[in-house]
C-alpha cells in the first residue's frame, strides 16, 4: 500500500518536531519541526522523476552574510539540515577555487561562499548513506564571475577530475534523459548549466526543463509568475521535461526581504490545493525556513 498524506505528517512528528515552536514569523504558524530525510524512500522506484514535487533552494549554501554581505545571503539552513527537512534540489553555483588548481568553489557572484564543491558532494553522500532511498536533482553552474571564472574547458576539466580523480563518478547521475526513480537512488541527478560535449540533462534545453526563474521582478509581478508556472505545470501533468518555478528574485531588495514578500502567497496557493492530486515539479525558495509549512505541502503532494 502506498503511504498516504497522513503518514508523511506522522513522518515529520519526531523527537525534533515534538520540541518545536512556532518561528514568529509572519503568516500562518509554521512547522518548524518538520523533518522529512527519507521521504522518496518511502515511493515506488517505478515512478519518473518528472512525476514529483520537489522542494528545492536558490543558491543553496549561500548562509553567511559575511560572503558578499545580505545580498549574496540565500540561506539559513546549510546543505546538510536542507537535506534533513526534505529539500531535493540544490542551486551549485561554481567559479575556480584560488590555491586550489583541480578544485571549485561555491559562488554567489564573484563571491566565495566558503565551501568547495566537494562539501556538496560529500554532504549528499553523507544523506545517502543514511537514507539510501533518495536522490537529489542539483543544478551545477559555471558562476563564469570574478578573478576565479573558468572557460568552458577548463570547467569541464575540473569536473571530470572531480568524477574521476576524486572519485564521485558513482555518486552521480550523468545521462541524456530523465531517469525513473529506483534509478537514482543514492545519486546526484546532474543538470548541467555549463558547455559540455556529453549530452546530458541539459539546464537550458526546453525538452528537459520548463523553467520560471523571472529574478529582476517585484513582489506583486513575481507572485504573478510564480503562480503562472504552478497553474501551466497542473495544465501539462505528462509533460515529458521537469517544471521549474523559483519563488526566489532580487527586485532592489535583500533575499531576505524578497523571500518574506513572496512565501506568504506561496503557502496560501498551495495550503487552498493541499488535497489536489497533481505534481508541480521543482519549486526553488530562498530562506524556506522562513515558511517551512510550504516544504511540508510540497512533500505531502506526492502522498495524495
Amino acid at each position: 500500500m502506498s503511504p498516504t498524506r497522513r503518514d508523511v505528517l506522522k513522518w515529520g512528528v519526531g523527537a525534533g518536531a515534538a520540541a518545536a515552536v512556532t518561528l514568529g514569523l509572519p503568516g500562518t504558524a509554521q512547522a518548524a519541526g518538520f523533518y522529512a530525510p527519507d521521504w522518496m524512500g518511502k515511493m515506488s522506484g517505478s515512478l519518473p522523476v518528472t512525476s514529483l514535487t520537489i522542494p528545492g533552494t536558490h543558491d543553496s549554501w549561500c548562509t553567511d552574510p559575511a560572503n558578499g554581505t545580505k545580498w549574496a545571503q540565500c540561506q539559513n539552513w546549510g546543505i546538510p539540515e536542507q537535506l534533513e527537512r526534505g529539500i531535493r534540489f540544490l542551486d551549485i553555483r561554481l567559479n575556480g577555487l584560488q590555491g586550489a588548481p583541480n578544485e571549485f568553489g561555491l559562488y554567489h557572484g564573484s563571491a566565495y561562499q566558503g565551501h568547495r564543491f566537494q562539501d556538496v558532494l560529500e554532504a549528499c553522500r553523507s544523506h545517502f548513506r543514511k537514507y539510501p532511498g533518495e536522490t537529489v536533482i542539483m543544478r551545477v553552474k559555471n558562476e563564469n564571475s570574478g578573478g576565479q571564472a573558468l572557460s568552458d574547458d577548463e570547467f569541464m576539466r575540473r569536473f571530470n577530475y572531480y568524477l574521476d580523480n576524486l572519485g564521485y563518478r558513482s555518486l552521480v547521475w550523468t545521462a541524456p534523459s530523465w531517469p525513473k526513480l529506483g534509478q537514482v537512488r543514492g545519486k546526484i541527478i546532474i543538470a548541467a548549466d555549463f558547455t559540455n560535449p556529453w549530452g546530458i540533462l541539459n539546464w537550458n534545453s526546453s525538452g528537459h526543463f520548463n523553467i520560471q526563474d523571472a529574478w529582476n521582478e517585484t513582489a506583486f509581478t513575481k507572485t504573478g509568475f510564480i503562480v503562472k508556472q504552478f497553474d501551466e505545470a497542473w495544465r501539462n501533468q505528462g509533460a515529458y521535461a521537469m517544471f521549474v518555478n523559483f519563488t526566489s528574485y532580487s527586485g532592489g531588495n535583500w533575499p531576505q526581504q524578497n523571500a518574506y514578500s513572496t512565501l506568504p502567497d506561496v503557502l496560501k496557493y498551495l495550503d487552498a490545493r493541499k488535497t489536489q492530486k497533481t505534481h508541480f515539479g521543482i519549486v526553488p525558495m530562498d530562506f524556506p525556513d522562513f515558511y517551512p509549512d510550504i516544504v511540508r505541502l510540497l512533500v505531502e503532494k506526492n502522498f495524495l
